[in-house]
Parts: C-alpha cells; structure tokens; sequence
C-alpha cells in the first residue's frame, strides 16, 4: 500500500511538474485574431504574467516527454515576446527595443534578443539562447521555425492556442501550411519557377537542407499536391529568391 502510494505521488509530481499551458491558450484565444495580437488590452490583463510565473517555475528537465517538452520552449518563447511587446506598447516594431536599431543592435549582439529576459527554473535566458542554445542545438525540428514568433508581420501567423506535447506534430504541420500559404511572405512562380520565400528560409536555410534543391523539397511538403510535384520532379529547374522582410508589429 506504501509502495503504490508512493509511486503514484511520484507520477503526480512528473505529471504536475510542468504548465499544461491551458492558461496560456486562453490568452492566445483572447487577443490572438488570424496572428494579429491585441496588445493594447493584453497589456492590461495580469494573464499573461500569472503564465511566466508557471513557466518560471519549471524545470524543463523535468518534463520527460520530448515533444511536451519541445512545446513547453516554444511557448515560453512567445510568451516572454507577448511580454516584451506589452511591457512597450504602443511600439510600431520590435526593431524600437533593440540598441541602435536592428542592424547596429544584430552587430553589437544589443538587440532585445539578447537580453536576459526570462528566469527559468532560476537560470537567466534571452530569447536567442531559448532558440538558438535549447531548442534548435536540442531539438533539431525545422518546423519551429514556423511556430517562433518574434512579433514581426513578416513572422509564421501566432496561433490562438498554446502548443501542447500531444499535438505537436499537427500543429507544427499547420503552422508549415498555413506559412506557406501567405503570399506576402511566400509564393510560387510555376511558370518561371521561382520559389519567393520568405528570408527565415534564407536565414535558417542549413536547418532545412544542404543546398537550395533540399530546402525546395522541404518547402514543398506544404504546397499543394500539384506544387509539390512541379518541384520535386524539377528540382533543378527551380530557384529561390527572398521576400522583404515586414518588421512592422503584428498587431
């Protein structure tokens, strides 16, 4: 009787360790329409910090699941980015926070990025060590590139729900679909064919593929069943050219 009173107290605390981000949804349900977000009245609403605070308490390394635990960084990362927005607006870009401006601030590693900006499990992290040292150097899923949202129009859409462990992979597929879709970020010239996707594509490109021909067939996975085909049977008749970059805010 113990022992099985011990083990299911033990299963309590892993299972209970971590948020099960329904709070997190019902923010995103509330001030998240088609990826635009209201930070006016999210700013306003105490939500939003109750949620860091949950997430600050973790330790992620509790979380034994990989895809729950993938989902708990991806969230963390966009909530810490609704934080910083709200905490500044009325802002017109994230561009406003960064030391000197976007190009001054990437050269002198002062963007808002850099900052230490969240506390987890009492360790100090920026929004690039949550992408760039935990979850692409851990994870090695292209597809979250899809699901970081660093507060830019030209970002993937932010969901109005939360990312959960058991929905991970439809979701992630989503986001590619639906990313892809959006002809000011990303469209196709079947004629001439010319890939215009979006610069994350550029910036990230080693995380989709070895040379433009694998990165092309990645993309194509999204497209529609004709589109698909058109690309992955004519790999090296296609090329890709970037889309500008709208840093204006999502709201």
């Amino acid at each position: 009787m113990i022992l099985k009173l011990g083990l299911f107290l033990l299963l309590f605390t892993i299972t209970d360790a971590f948020p099960q981000h329904t709070l997190f949804t019902e923010i995103l349900t509330d001030y998240v329409h088609d990826g635009h977000v209201n930070y006016g009245d999210l700013s306003k609403d105490s939500k939003l910090e109750t949620y860091l605070e949950q997430i600050a308490a973790t330790n992620p390394d509790s979380i034994l699941d990989e895809n729950a635990r993938l989902a708990f960084w991806i969230n963390a990362y966009n909530a810490y980015t609704l934080k910083v927005i709200s905490d500044s607006y009325p802002i017109k870009s994230i561009s406003e926070l960064h030391f000197g401006g976007l190009i001054i601030g990437t050269l002198l590693g002062k963007t808002i990025w850099h900052k230490p900006l969240a506390t987890i499990n009492g360790e100090a992290l920026s929004l690039n060590n949550i992408e760039h040292d935990i979850i692409r150097k851990n994870f090695k899923e292209p597809r979250i590139h899809f699901a970081l949202v660093c507060a830019a129009k030209s970002c993937p859409p932010l969901r109005s729900e939360a990312f959960t462990g058991e929905r991970l992979h439809e979701q992630l597929e989503d986001q590619g679909r639906t990313f892809f879709s959006q002809k000011n970020k990303n469209h196709f010239d079947e004629e001439k064919k010319v890939a215009h996707l979006s610069k994350i594509m550029d910036w990230y490109a080693d995380d989709f593929g070895k040379n433009e021909e694998e990165v092309l067939v990645y993309v194509s996975r999204f497209l529609s069943n004709e589109l698909m085909k058109s690309i992955q049977t004519n790999q090296q008749e296609w090329e890709i050219k970037s889309t500008d970059y709208d840093w204006s805010l999502n709201d």
